[in-house]
């Protein structure tokens, strides 16, 4: 049967997309080639957690909404969104490998006058000289004139009930002026405000600031951190009087690393681009090099403190509190716990867990014991580390049950716990 939507690629993005389209009345097919994720969502399960609740998908299944597996699917759709994953490879550069799968996978069946949209963070550049070219190879069909093209970058904020896609602006530039009025056509029947870039490479362009924007910030204060440590000062006594500045200041947290599905990208640095400016983004460069130091910095911290209290870090049964990259949700994309975990499991340390939304938790493929009971398990812990603030956890009660507690989000009361 055919369908007036089809999204590609069911994790993060794509999920909340085809929610939002399924309750605007529009006849939404979810195309995924991994069987696990079709599985998932055929039982009325969702394959990523954190995004979306089972209850969720079941109404998105009553409401109409077709998962499937089989590519054919595609080719008889009127709107094509790819949210493909867009993660970063071993050498720190974002991979296009399933970009490109899904590129063909719809240059194949694509019809003419269809519209195709990018929703996954990519570089500037990659709707133009990237997906363009295997759309119009794959299909014969010339982007602009035969289908239209365009780019309109996730902007959702995981575990974020407030803001959805209905009241968050879209951003959408399109190859032509036709193919922006194309996307805002389709988007405007999902959100409140559409948002028109001048085209494909300033609304991905958008969403490399934003981001940016978000580690830049984090790496100020998380050096701030460090140094307001050193000097004896309270940062977040600090923090709390600088944002009652109404103007010119906006408030960020430290904490024990930067995770998420959105990445810094330096678009002087990008290995496929014709023409590079030259100048590379040196202050994205350090805050990256500043915020993949946290980690190192929280284990410094740990060991300090035990060996303040006459204990060592070999031996010590350490318990770690959140380990997702966001508070009150099963996401852990990128989650600095991973990291700190296997640090301090090399130095010896006997390493359990507790976190509301994971079940079970492994690193280096290894299971961490979960604590059952988190008074308990924190009583028994020669050390705490608070690494995520869920809403769940009584940090006063916390505070006052752990032997010793380190509070990497200062989420505790001053003078209850070690802060970052």
């Amino acid at each position: 049967m055919p369908a007036d939507l089809a999204v590609i690629g069911l994790g993060h993005l794509g999920l909340p997309l085809a929610q939002a389209a399924v309750t605007a009345g529009i006849n939404t097919v979810g195309y995924d080639p991994d069987p696990r994720a079709y599985a998932e969502l055929r039982a009325g399960r969702t394959p990523v957690e954190g995004v979306l609740t089972a209850s969720e998908v079941r109404r998105m299944l009553s409401g109409g909404f077709r998962p499937t597996t089989d590519a054919a699917e595609l080719g008889r759709v009127r709107t094509a969104v790819i949210c493909s994953p867009v993660p970063l490879g071993p050498d720190r550069t974002l991979d296009l490998t399933a970009l490109g799968d899904a590129a063909r996978a719809l240059a194949a069946r694509l019809r003419p006058h269809t519209t195709v949209l990018l929703e996954s963070a990519v570089p500037p550049g990659t709707t133009e000289t990237f997906l363009r070219p295997l759309l119009e190879e794959g299909s014969g069909l010339v982007a602009g004139r035969d289908f239209h093209l365009a780019c309109s970058p996730g902007r959702l904020d995981p575990g974020n009930r407030t803001r959805t896609l209905a009241n968050t602006p879209k951003v959408i530039g399109g190859l032509t002026p036709a193919c922006t009025e194309s996307a805002a056509a389709f988007y405007g029947r999902l959100t409140d405000k559409v948002v028109r870039a001048r085209g494909t490479r300033e609304a991905e362009m958008t969403k490399v600031l934003e981001t940016n924007f978000r580690h830049v910030n984090i790496a100020l204060v998380n050096e701030m951190a460090v140094l307001c440590h050193d000097l004896g000062v309270d940062l977040w006594d600090v923090i709390r009087c600088a944002e009652t500045k109404p103007f010119g200041f906006q408030p960020f947290r430290p904490g024990p690393g930067v995770g998420g599905h959105g990445v810094p990208v330096d678009p002087g640095c990008l290995p496929y681009s014709s023409r590079t400016p030259g100048h590379p983004l040196r202050m994205v460069s350090l805050a990256q090099e500043i915020n993949d130091r946290m980690p190192s910095y929280v284990i410094q911290r740990c060991a300090t403190l035990l060996n303040e209290h006459g204990k060592s870090v070999r031996g010590a049964r350490v318990l770690l509190l959140g380990v997702t990259y966001k508070p009150d949700t099963a996401d852990q994309e990128a989650a600095p716990a991973r990291e700190i975990a296997a640090r301090l499991m090399d130095m010896g340390a006997q390493i359990g867990y507790h976190d509301p939304h994971v079940p079970d938790w492994r690193v280096r493929e290894r299971p961490v014991p979960r604590a059952d009971s988190l008074y308990e398990a924190a009583a028994a812990a020669d050390l705490t580390v608070l690494l995520q603030q869920h809403r769940t956890y009584d940090l006063q009660g916390l505070a006052v049950k752990a032997q010793l507690l380190l509070d990497t989000r200062g989420a505790t009361p001053a003078g209850a716990a070690h802060r970052l």
